[in-house]
Protein backbone atom coordinates (compact mmCIF):
# COMPACT_ATOMS: atom_id res chain seq x y z
CA UNK A 1 0.00 0.00 0.00
CA UNK A 2 0.96 3.23 -1.03
CA UNK A 3 0.14 6.86 0.60
CA UNK A 4 -0.06 10.77 0.23
CA UNK A 5 -0.26 11.87 3.54
CA UNK A 6 -3.74 10.17 5.03
CA UNK A 7 -4.56 8.89 1.63
CA UNK A 8 -3.80 4.68 1.19
CA UNK A 9 -3.70 3.18 -2.14
CA UNK A 10 -3.93 -0.39 -3.28
CA UNK A 11 -4.40 -2.94 -5.72
CA UNK A 12 -8.17 -4.33 -4.79
CA UNK A 13 -8.90 -8.24 -4.84
CA UNK A 14 -11.82 -9.60 -2.86
CA UNK A 15 -15.63 -9.50 -3.72
CA UNK A 16 -16.48 -7.01 -0.95
CA UNK A 17 -14.00 -4.04 -2.19
CA UNK A 18 -15.53 -4.67 -5.50
CA UNK A 19 -18.71 -3.72 -4.06
CA UNK A 20 -17.21 -0.87 -2.35
CA UNK A 21 -16.07 0.30 -5.63
CA UNK A 22 -19.23 -0.63 -7.76
CA UNK A 23 -21.13 1.30 -4.54
CA UNK A 24 -18.74 4.77 -5.09
CA UNK A 25 -18.74 4.90 -9.27
CA UNK A 26 -23.23 4.84 -8.73
CA UNK A 27 -22.95 7.73 -6.17
CA UNK A 28 -21.20 9.72 -9.16
CA UNK A 29 -22.64 8.93 -11.99
CA UNK A 30 -25.92 7.50 -10.88
CA UNK A 31 -26.76 5.08 -14.04
CA UNK A 32 -29.94 3.99 -14.78
CA UNK A 33 -31.28 0.77 -13.90
CA UNK A 34 -28.76 -1.51 -15.77
CA UNK A 35 -26.58 1.40 -16.70
CA UNK A 36 -23.57 0.56 -14.11
CA UNK A 37 -20.07 1.34 -15.03
CA UNK A 38 -19.15 -1.43 -14.10
CA UNK A 39 -20.16 -4.44 -12.24
CA UNK A 40 -18.48 -6.63 -9.35
CA UNK A 41 -18.31 -9.48 -12.07
CA UNK A 42 -16.32 -7.57 -14.06
CA UNK A 43 -13.93 -6.05 -11.67
CA UNK A 44 -13.53 -9.63 -10.64
CA UNK A 45 -12.10 -10.82 -13.99
CA UNK A 46 -10.08 -8.20 -14.42
CA UNK A 47 -8.40 -8.37 -11.06
CA UNK A 48 -7.56 -11.99 -11.39
CA UNK A 49 -6.64 -11.46 -15.14
CA UNK A 50 -4.20 -9.36 -13.73
CA UNK A 51 -5.54 -6.01 -14.89
CA UNK A 52 -5.05 -2.87 -12.62
CA UNK A 53 -8.24 -2.87 -10.45
CA UNK A 54 -6.88 0.32 -7.62
CA UNK A 55 -8.71 2.23 -4.22
CA UNK A 56 -7.31 5.45 -2.24
CA UNK A 57 -8.64 5.38 1.02
CA UNK A 58 -8.88 8.18 3.70
CA UNK A 59 -9.33 6.90 7.06
CA UNK A 60 -10.90 3.56 5.93
CA UNK A 61 -13.43 4.68 3.26
CA UNK A 62 -12.93 4.23 -0.37
CA UNK A 63 -12.54 7.62 -1.82
CA UNK A 64 -11.32 6.73 -4.89
CA UNK A 65 -10.81 3.73 -7.31
CA UNK A 66 -9.96 3.06 -10.60
CA UNK A 67 -9.79 0.61 -13.35
CA UNK A 68 -7.52 -0.34 -16.31
CA UNK A 69 -6.78 -3.24 -18.84
CA UNK A 70 -3.47 -4.06 -20.79
CA UNK A 71 -3.95 -2.82 -24.00
CA UNK A 72 -2.44 -3.15 -28.00
CA UNK A 73 0.55 -2.69 -28.43
CA UNK A 74 1.47 -5.52 -26.66
CA UNK A 75 3.11 -5.52 -23.37
CA UNK A 76 3.20 -1.83 -23.89
CA UNK A 77 0.21 -0.07 -22.98
CA UNK A 78 -2.32 0.16 -19.91
CA UNK A 79 -5.84 1.79 -21.12
CA UNK A 80 -7.13 3.02 -17.76
CA UNK A 81 -11.25 2.30 -18.31
CA UNK A 82 -12.86 4.06 -15.31
CA UNK A 83 -11.77 6.50 -12.74
CA UNK A 84 -13.87 8.01 -10.04
CA UNK A 85 -12.95 9.81 -6.38
CA UNK A 86 -14.78 11.89 -3.99
CA UNK A 87 -14.23 15.54 -4.09
CA UNK A 88 -11.37 17.29 -2.61
CA UNK A 89 -7.67 16.78 -1.59
CA UNK A 90 -5.36 15.48 -4.52
CA UNK A 91 -7.09 11.81 -4.86
CA UNK A 92 -7.75 11.95 -8.63
CA UNK A 93 -3.97 12.87 -9.10
CA UNK A 94 -3.08 10.50 -5.99
CA UNK A 95 -4.75 7.44 -8.29
CA UNK A 96 -2.73 8.49 -11.13
CA UNK A 97 0.38 8.16 -9.65
CA UNK A 98 -0.34 4.70 -8.49
CA UNK A 99 -1.47 3.72 -12.00
CA UNK A 100 1.86 4.77 -13.47
CA UNK A 101 3.70 3.16 -10.74
CA UNK A 102 1.72 -0.06 -11.53
CA UNK A 103 2.52 0.63 -15.30
CA UNK A 104 6.15 0.94 -14.76
CA UNK A 105 6.70 -1.75 -12.78
CA UNK A 106 5.27 -4.31 -15.64
CA UNK A 107 7.44 -2.64 -18.33
CA UNK A 108 4.46 -0.83 -19.57
CA UNK A 109 5.27 2.40 -21.51
CA UNK A 110 2.04 4.20 -22.12
CA UNK A 111 -1.22 4.35 -20.41
CA UNK A 112 -4.39 6.06 -22.53
CA UNK A 113 -7.59 6.83 -21.37
CA UNK A 114 -10.65 8.52 -22.87
CA UNK A 115 -12.29 11.86 -21.44
CA UNK A 116 -15.25 14.49 -22.62
CA UNK A 117 -13.29 17.25 -24.02
CA UNK A 118 -15.78 19.85 -23.23
CA UNK A 119 -15.41 19.39 -19.43
CA UNK A 120 -12.92 22.04 -18.48
CA UNK A 121 -11.75 20.83 -14.94
CA UNK A 122 -11.17 17.17 -16.99
CA UNK A 123 -8.71 18.70 -19.46
CA UNK A 124 -6.82 21.07 -17.27
CA UNK A 125 -6.35 18.09 -15.35
CA UNK A 126 -5.02 15.48 -18.14
CA UNK A 127 -3.15 18.13 -20.24
CA UNK A 128 -1.83 21.04 -17.32
CA UNK A 129 -1.68 18.43 -14.41
CA UNK A 130 -0.47 15.04 -15.96
CA UNK A 131 1.07 15.57 -19.28
CA UNK A 132 -1.08 14.11 -21.47
CA UNK A 133 -1.60 14.72 -24.96
CA UNK A 134 -5.27 14.33 -26.30
CA UNK A 135 -4.44 12.72 -29.59
CA UNK A 136 -7.86 11.58 -31.07
CA UNK A 137 -10.99 12.62 -31.38
CA UNK A 138 -13.34 9.46 -31.22
CA UNK A 139 -17.72 10.94 -32.20
CA UNK A 140 -20.25 9.10 -30.09
CA UNK A 141 -17.73 6.68 -28.98
CA UNK A 142 -20.07 5.03 -26.32
CA UNK A 143 -23.15 5.55 -27.60
CA UNK A 144 -26.16 6.37 -25.44
CA UNK A 145 -24.96 6.52 -21.98
CA UNK A 146 -27.68 6.59 -19.37
CA UNK A 147 -26.27 8.07 -16.49
CA UNK A 148 -26.76 11.93 -14.67
CA UNK A 149 -23.79 13.08 -15.32
CA UNK A 150 -23.92 12.29 -19.51
CA UNK A 151 -27.98 12.08 -20.12
CA UNK A 152 -29.11 14.09 -23.04
CA UNK A 153 -25.20 14.62 -24.54
CA UNK A 154 -23.77 12.31 -27.03
CA UNK A 155 -20.71 10.64 -26.11
CA UNK A 156 -17.84 11.75 -27.69
CA UNK A 157 -14.40 11.65 -26.64
CA UNK A 158 -10.88 12.06 -26.82
CA UNK A 159 -8.23 10.03 -26.81
CA UNK A 160 -5.74 10.62 -24.50
CA UNK A 161 -1.93 9.40 -23.93
CA UNK A 162 0.38 9.66 -21.43
CA UNK A 163 3.68 8.55 -21.92
CA UNK A 164 5.23 7.46 -18.64
CA UNK A 165 8.93 8.80 -18.87
CA UNK A 166 8.85 11.76 -21.35
CA UNK A 167 10.59 14.72 -20.39
CA UNK A 168 7.05 16.21 -20.17
CA UNK A 169 5.63 13.73 -18.30
CA UNK A 170 8.26 13.62 -15.64
CA UNK A 171 7.78 17.38 -14.97
CA UNK A 172 4.50 17.18 -14.37
CA UNK A 173 4.29 14.35 -11.78
CA UNK A 174 7.10 16.37 -9.48
CA UNK A 175 4.37 18.92 -9.86
CA UNK A 176 6.40 21.52 -11.86
CA UNK A 177 4.18 23.32 -14.28
CA UNK A 178 4.77 24.15 -17.82
CA UNK A 179 3.66 26.79 -19.91
CA UNK A 180 2.09 27.04 -22.75
CA UNK A 181 3.28 29.34 -25.15
CA UNK A 182 0.71 31.35 -27.67
CA UNK A 183 2.19 32.74 -30.02
CA UNK A 184 1.50 36.55 -31.36
CA UNK A 185 -0.15 35.36 -34.51
CA UNK A 186 -2.63 32.37 -32.68
CA UNK A 187 -6.00 32.53 -34.23
CA UNK A 188 -9.39 31.80 -32.35
CA UNK A 189 -10.96 28.49 -34.27
CA UNK A 190 -13.70 28.45 -31.30
CA UNK A 191 -14.48 30.96 -29.11
CA UNK A 192 -17.38 31.68 -26.01
CA UNK A 193 -19.44 34.49 -26.81
CA UNK A 194 -21.93 34.76 -23.93
CA UNK A 195 -22.03 30.94 -23.20
CA UNK A 196 -22.27 30.09 -27.04
CA UNK A 197 -19.50 28.76 -29.14
CA UNK A 198 -18.69 30.86 -31.83
CA UNK A 199 -16.44 29.67 -35.13
CA UNK A 200 -13.75 31.12 -36.53
CA UNK A 201 -10.34 30.76 -38.44
CA UNK A 202 -8.50 27.64 -38.36
CA UNK A 203 -5.97 28.16 -41.21
CA UNK A 204 -3.03 29.24 -38.81
CA UNK A 205 -0.20 27.34 -37.36
CA UNK A 206 -1.51 28.01 -33.83
CA UNK A 207 -5.65 27.35 -33.35
CA UNK A 208 -7.28 28.07 -29.88
CA UNK A 209 -10.11 25.98 -29.36
CA UNK A 210 -12.41 27.32 -26.37
CA UNK A 211 -14.82 24.97 -24.57
CA UNK A 212 -17.63 26.20 -22.18
CA UNK A 213 -17.29 27.01 -18.49
CA UNK A 214 -19.58 24.54 -17.31
CA UNK A 215 -21.04 21.96 -19.82
CA UNK A 216 -22.13 19.42 -17.31
CA UNK A 217 -25.03 22.19 -15.58
CA UNK A 218 -25.39 24.00 -19.63
CA UNK A 219 -27.02 20.36 -20.44
CA UNK A 220 -29.62 21.15 -17.59
CA UNK A 221 -29.98 24.76 -18.16
CA UNK A 222 -29.96 24.66 -21.86
CA UNK A 223 -29.15 21.78 -24.04
CA UNK A 224 -29.92 23.62 -27.14
CA UNK A 225 -27.09 25.74 -26.35
CA UNK A 226 -24.85 22.43 -24.65
CA UNK A 227 -25.69 20.62 -28.20
CA UNK A 228 -24.04 23.39 -30.23
CA UNK A 229 -20.77 23.31 -28.11
CA UNK A 230 -21.25 19.67 -28.53
CA UNK A 231 -21.26 19.58 -32.84
CA UNK A 232 -18.69 22.53 -32.79
CA UNK A 233 -16.22 21.40 -30.63
CA UNK A 234 -16.51 18.02 -32.51
CA UNK A 235 -16.25 19.67 -35.92
CA UNK A 236 -13.49 22.05 -35.32
CA UNK A 237 -11.32 20.09 -32.78
CA UNK A 238 -11.97 17.15 -34.54
CA UNK A 239 -11.24 18.01 -37.84
CA UNK A 240 -7.65 19.49 -36.57
CA UNK A 241 -7.03 16.55 -34.96
CA UNK A 242 -7.59 14.43 -38.14
CA UNK A 243 -5.75 16.68 -40.38
CA UNK A 244 -2.80 15.90 -38.20
CA UNK A 245 -2.63 19.12 -35.52
CA UNK A 246 -1.31 18.05 -32.16
CA UNK A 247 -3.14 19.61 -29.18
CA UNK A 248 0.10 20.99 -27.14
CA UNK A 249 -1.80 22.54 -23.81
CA UNK A 250 -4.62 23.80 -21.89
CA UNK A 251 -4.65 27.68 -21.92
CA UNK A 252 -6.09 29.43 -19.23
CA UNK A 253 -8.09 26.49 -17.88
CA UNK A 254 -10.72 27.50 -21.05
CA UNK A 255 -9.09 26.85 -23.98
CA UNK A 256 -6.73 23.78 -26.17
CA UNK A 257 -4.01 24.73 -27.42
CA UNK A 258 -3.92 23.39 -31.03
CA UNK A 259 -1.02 23.32 -33.12
CA UNK A 260 -0.34 22.58 -36.48
CA UNK A 261 3.19 21.91 -37.30
CA UNK A 262 3.80 20.41 -33.93
CA UNK A 263 6.84 17.69 -33.63
CA UNK A 264 6.52 14.56 -31.58
CA UNK A 265 9.37 15.82 -28.97
CA UNK A 266 8.17 13.92 -25.91
CA UNK A 267 5.99 11.82 -27.39
CA UNK A 268 7.72 9.10 -29.22
CA UNK A 269 5.96 6.92 -32.04
CA UNK A 270 4.32 8.19 -34.31
CA UNK A 271 2.09 9.92 -31.93
CA UNK A 272 -0.86 7.34 -31.15
CA UNK A 273 -2.21 4.87 -29.13
CA UNK A 274 -4.18 1.52 -30.52
CA UNK A 275 -7.07 0.05 -28.52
Amino acid sequence: MSGLGDLRLRELHTIEEFEDVCRLFGGIWRPDPGAAPVTVEMLRALSHAGNYVAGAYRHDRLVGASVGFVAAPPRRALHSHITGTLAGRGVGFALKLHQREWALDRGLETITWTYDPLVRRNAHFNLAKLGAWPEEYLPAFYGTMGDAINAGDESDRVLAVWRLTSPHVLAAVRREPSPVEIPPDAVTGLGDDGGRPVRGRTDAATVLVAVPGDIETLRVTDPAAARSWRLALREVLGDLLRDGARVTGFHDRSCYVVRRDARDEGRGGDGRATL
